[in-house]
């Protein structure tokens, strides 16, 4: 077809400099059975593309990405533009990879592709949107789902803050505090039911919260892992929990690690955890018996039952802000205390949390507590109300 229309085809030597000439560069060196980066004689050629001022635009998927994992293990190709064909790539959903396909268009070519198959899916507005808990006529808080929420140390009362802003913007009906940042809680969230005493005293909760900014405080996070309701583990009750306590519960648990915590929980180096995303949250739910959502400049979600790993696509650079976790942690557990499953409840404020962060920065500066305030705009966003 290129002949055909006056075109001409080079090889050797000179098609680096061809390509350093073009207005439009299109990549289709390999295609997805491509893997362990690009072959040496392929170098040059990706090397001209990216020096060049042309558009380039991956036919699939950008050359030398491992189409199924995202991983990137060499030399590849980066594309302005990438077009796919039949049904979107995990590779184009998550780092390394994502980022050097560009902008991702989809051309629907009549394959037939069952759910039940698929490896990993991103939820959109109006998956979202089914998840959302709505209250009934007859609900009352303790209908809506109470959220405990065992957060903060003298050291960082912040991180309690921060986790309660979450959880009063995830639709529980109420949060209830147990931990040495009362005070501070209350000043700034004068309806939180604030107690004095362990998670076992506390009162009805239908879900805990435990980690955020908690120090050393190992026997909360003990106390909490023995409740029979469905918990979120997070930063440092990631450290302080005992791994066979985690896989003995009966009650949904969901575990939120960025890739430092995971790489401790894994054993591996942060870099090995952040070069392979979909592995390593697989790894995390199979040993530990939990969801885990992992942090990330991709957040994926991944459910004990190998299901398809959740991708979450609303995320945003401007989300690498002290706190933003905590408040991430807040809005899963209040999702939790409504009913919703681990998996649904970590993808759900993982959504929510990403378009908060878009809202709150749009382009400039934001921090955690702006997010925490944007997420009832988020909210309405996805329901279109």
């Amino acid at each position: 077809a290129l002949r055909r229309a006056g075109g001409r085809t080079v090889s050797g030597e000179s098609a680096p400099t061809d390509i350093a000439r073009a207005d439009l560069v299109l990549d289709g060196i390999v295609g997805i059975g491509g893997k362990g980066g690009l072959r040496e004689a392929a170098v040059p050629l990706a090397d001209a593309a990216a020096r060049s001022r042309a558009a380039v635009v991956a036919v699939d998927l950008p050359s030398g990405v491992d189409a199924d994992t995202g991983e990137v293990r060499g030399a590849v190709v980066r594309a302005d533009l990438t077009v796919t064909f039949g049904a979107h790539k995990p590779g184009l959903l998550i780092d390394p990879a994502r980022e050097y396909a560009g902008a991702v268009r989809l051309v629907d070519i009549g394959l037939a592709l069952p759910a039940e198959a698929a490896e990993a899916e991103a939820l959109q507005h109006a998956d979202v949107a089914l998840l959302l808990p709505v209250p009934g006529a007859e609900s009352d808080k303790y209908r809506r789902g109470v959220v405990g929420v065992a957060a903060g140390s003298a050291r960082y009362p912040g991180a309690a803050v921060l986790a309660v802003a979450g959880a009063l913007r995830g639709g529980a009906g109420a949060v209830r505090y147990v931990g040495p940042a009362g005070d501070a809680v209350i000043a700034r969230f004068p309806e939180t039911l604030v107690s004095d005493e362990g998670p076992k005293r506390a009162g009805r909760v239908q879900a805990w919260v435990v980690g955020p900014g908690a120090g050393d405080d190992a026997s909360t996070v003990a106390e909490v892992l023995a409740a029979e309701v469905p918990v979120l583990i997070d930063a440092d009750g990631l450290r302080l929990a005992d791994p066979e306590a985690v896989r003995s519960r009966t009650a949904p648990t969901l575990m939120t690690p960025h890739a430092g915590e995971a790489a401790a929980l894994l054993g591996v180096s942060r870099e090995e955890v952040e070069g392979a995303r979909l592995s390593s949250a697989r790894e995390l739910a199979a040993r530990y018996g939990a969801a885990v959502l992992l942090k990330g400049s991709t957040t994926v979600v991944a459910s004990p039952d190998g299901g398809p790993v959740r991708v979450n696509a609303t995320g945003t650079s401007w989300l690498a802000t002290a706190g933003s976790g905590d408040v991430l942690s807040g809005l899963a557990g209040s999702l939790l205390a409504t009913g919703l499953s681990a998996s649904d409840a970590g993808s759900t404020a993982a959504y929510l949390h990403g378009l908060a962060g878009r809202l709150a920065a749009r382009g400039a500066p934001a921090g955690a507590h702006d997010v925490a305030e944007a997420i009832p705009a988020a909210w309405r966003d996805v329901r279109g109300d």
